[in-house]
């Protein structure tokens, strides 16, 4: 099963043309020219990939590891599960 790092990079990856060498818990989703549009886009995907409901008031997210820890949160309270390894750190 892959973690919610794991899922997030492919996103980004796939959705932002990342490289996925550059990404790393603390890079800031500006620095990945994410603005606070490419974030609202990001929240599409993140809704449906993870098969959540993203709040309208979503939190301040700044950096990658701001994300994973939202997902995780909102997958611990929308499916009663710990996403097990969301936080681990990105492997090179």
């Amino acid at each position: 099963m892959s973690t919610t790092v794991e899922l997030l990079r492919e996103i980004l990856v796939k959705d932002y043309s990342v490289n996925p060498d550059s990404l790393t818990l603390e890079t800031p989703l500006e620095a990945l020219g994410i603005d606070s549009l490419g974030v609202a886009e990001l929240l599409f995907t993140v809704e449906d990939e993870f098969k959540v409901k993203v709040s309208p008031e979503s939190a301040k997210l700044a950096t990658v590891g701001d994300v994973v820890g939202y997902i995780d949160v909102l997958v611990a309270a929308q499916h009663g599960s710990d996403n097990e390894a969301g936080m681990a750190k990105l492997a090179a």
